[in-house]
């Protein structure tokens, strides 16, 4: 598949990659700020299983298959653009063993056990997709697992975060928040409170 678009170069912890991608998908000239925040602040371990969920044109998953294995890496977003974006560049890079799939959040995607999902959410909306995310993400991590979010905004963030996971990290960067969260049961902790 031979597909022409705007190419840029990202090099990140030692692993360079080249991107193509259109005018119509998020960040298309250039790896986004909080995408670079991030990923340098994950640690990524070749027995994870990896969601990046919302994936564009595919920069996070990607990046992630050169460091873990493409095989333990997964891409799903609604846009049927940025699915072809990320099939073509997973080729271009060498990682055409990741699995990617369309799917409107989870609605269409059944895969679950991981042990890290991230996610550049569409924080420029209202926050029903967001919501979607982090509840049925939750759902589908192992307890252990990781959920990594990037927004501009904090405040709903936190909460919705900490009400679902019990609590969050947050670290801030140049107007980027990054929140961490992790798993530590089988449900969610503001209905752990209420059971209780």
């Amino acid at each position: 598949m031979k597909l022409v678009g705007i190419r840029i170069e990202v090099s990140l912890h030692e692993v360079s990659l080249v991107l193509e991608t259109e005018p119509g998908l998020f960040s298309p000239t250039h790896l986004d700020p909080g995408t670079h925040f991030l990923l340098s602040n994950i640690e990524f371990d070749h027995r994870d299983k990896v969601l990046d969920l919302g994936c564009g044109y595919g920069v996070m998953g990607i990046y992630i298959a050169q460091r873990i294995g493409a095989d333990r890496v997964y891409l799903i977003d609604s846009d049927p653009q940025a699915i072809r974006w990320t099939t073509y560049n997973a080729e271009l890079n060498g990682v055409s063993g990741v699995r990617i799939e369309r799917s409107d959040g989870f609605r269409d995607f059944r895969e679950s056990g991981f042990t890290q999902i991230v996610c550049n959410p569409p924080y420029h909306t209202d926050f029903s997709t967001a919501k979607h995310f982090i509840e049925k993400g939750f759902n589908r991590l192992v307890v252990g697992g990781n959920l990594w979010m990037v927004t501009h905004r904090e405040t709903w963030y936190r909460n919705k975060l900490t009400s679902v996971f019990g609590g969050v990290r947050i670290l801030r960067c140049d107007g980027y928040y990054l929140f961490h969260a992790i798993k530590k049961g089988m449900h969610y902790a503001s209905r752990a409170r209420k059971d209780s």
